[in-house]
C-alpha cells in the first residue's frame, strides 16, 4: 500500500502507517478544524508526464481535512502513482482534477476506510472550469484536457496542461509557505505566512494580511559641502537596504537643508557614491517636496544621488519614504 493515512483504519494500523504520515497539531481553521494541505520539503507530490494520456504523482506527505466531527486525516504517499486521463470530448475542452481523497465508511458513503490520489473528471464547454471537491479531498494539480485529445493523437502537451494547485500547511505557530490561493484567509491573529508581500501577519481584525517588515538598521550619510541634516526638521538624511516581496529595496528618510535661495554645488547630495551594492540597476527619478514645490531626486546607477529643481527652490528637501527598488 503505497498511500497511506494514520488514524483511519479501524484496525492494522502499523508501526511504519504512523511513521510515515505525518501526525502533530497543524494550522488550525477552526475550533475543531485544520488547514488541509501538502507538506513542504523536497518537491512533494510534484506531477509529471508519465505517458500520452497518463499522469504520475510523486511521493510526499499532506493532510487532509473532513468535517468538523471527522478531523483531519495525515496521509502519506510513499511511492508515485500513475493515472490515466479519459480522452477528451469530441467537440469541447475540459478540466480535470488530481487529487488526495480520503474514503472513510462511518462519514461517506464508500464503504472504504483507504487514501487513494484520485482524479475528479471535469464538464466539457466552451469555457471549461475545474470541477468542483467535497468530503475528505485536497486539490493537487487541474489538467486542461483539449477536444479530442488521446493517445492516439499525441496525448497531452504536459509543459501547459498542468496547473499547479497545491496549497501547503504546517504546524501550529509555523509559517505556512507560499502555494494555493494568496486569498485564503488567516485562522487567529498573528499567524504567519510566506506571500506576496513576503513575510505575512494575519490582522484579524481588519481581515487581512499584513506585510512584515523586518528591523533593519538606517544608515546615515555624509552630505556634501552646502548641504545639511535635518531640512524642515526631517532628521538626518539616512538610507536602509530592506526586501520588499521578495526584491531587494532601498528606503530613503531625513531632511536636506542649505543656507542660499539657489542649490548648492552642482546639485549632487552626497560627498561620495553609495557603495556597489546599493546602487539601482537603472537610473531612478523619484519627485519629493522642497518647501512644498516639487522636486526630482536623481538616484544614478554610479551611486551619485543628486537633485534637480523645477520651478523654484525654498531651502529643505524631504525625502520621507522615498524608496526605490535595486534590481528593476
Amino acid at each position: 500500500m503505497t498511500v497511506r493515512s494514520a488514524w483511519l483504519l479501524p484496525t492494522g494500523q502499523t508501526r511504519e502507517d504512523t511513521r510515515a504520515a505525518p501526525v502533530g497539531v497543524m494550522s488550525p481553521t477552526g475550533e475543531l478544524t485544520s488547514r488541509d494541505g501538502v507538506i513542504a520539503g523536497g518537491q512533494p507530490l510534484a506531477a509529471t508526464g508519465a505517458g500520452p494520456m497518463q499522469i504520475q504523482i510523486g511521493v510526499g506527505r499532506a493532510v487532509v481535512q473532513g468535517t468538523a466531527p471527522q478531523g483531519a486525516y495525515p496521509v502519506a504517499v510513499t511511492a508515485p502513482e500513475t493515472i490515466t486521463v479519459p480522452d477528451g470530448h469530441a467537440q469541447h475542452p475540459r478540466i480535470d482534477s488530481v487529487v488526495l481523497r480520503v474514503l472513510d465508511g462511518l462519514y461517506d458513503t464508500s464503504e472504504q476506510t483507504t487514501a487513494i490520489v484520485d482524479l475528479i473528471g471535469g464538464e466539457a464547454s466552451p469555457t471549461p472550469t475545474p470541477p468542483t471537491v467535497t468530503g475528505a479531498v485536497l486539490r493537487l494539480w487541474d489538467i486542461a484536457v483539449p477536444a479530442g485529445a488521446s493517445a492516439g493523437l499525441g496525448g497531452l502537451d504536459w509543459s501547459r496542461a498542468l496547473t499547479d494547485r497545491r496549497r501547503f500547511t504546517a504546524a501550529y505557530g509555523g509559517i505556512v509557505p507560499r502555494g494555493g490561493a494568496t486569498s485564503d484567509p488567516g485562522a487567529y491573529d498573528g499567524q504567519y505566512r510566506d506571500g506576496p508581500q513576503g513575510l505575512e501577519r494575519w490582522n484579524a481584525a481588519a481581515r487581512s494580511w499584513v506585510a512584515v517588515v523586518p528591523s533593519v538598521p538606517w544608515t546615515q550619510v555624509t552630505l556634501a559641502s552646502g548641504y545639511q541634516h535635518d531640512g524642515n526638521a526631517h532628521g538626518p538624511v539616512r538610507y536602509r537596504r530592506l526586501t520588499i516581496g521578495g526584491v531587494p529595496h532601498m528606503q530613503w528618510r531625513g531632511g536636506v537643508g542649505w543656507t542660499t535661495s539657489t542649490l548648492p554645488g552642482d546639485g549632487y547630495i552626497l560627498s561620495a557614491a553609495l557603495p556597489a551594492d546599493l546602487r539601482p540597476v537603472r537610473h531612478v527619478s523619484l519627485v519629493a517636496a522642497a518647501g512644498g514645490q516639487p522636486v526630482n531626486i536623481d538616484f544614478q546607477r554610479g551611486g551619485l544621488v543628486r537633485i534637480i529643481a523645477a520651478g523654484s527652490v525654498r531651502t529643505w528637501l524631504s525625502l520621507i519614504n522615498l524608496s526605490y527598488p535595486l534590481d528593476a
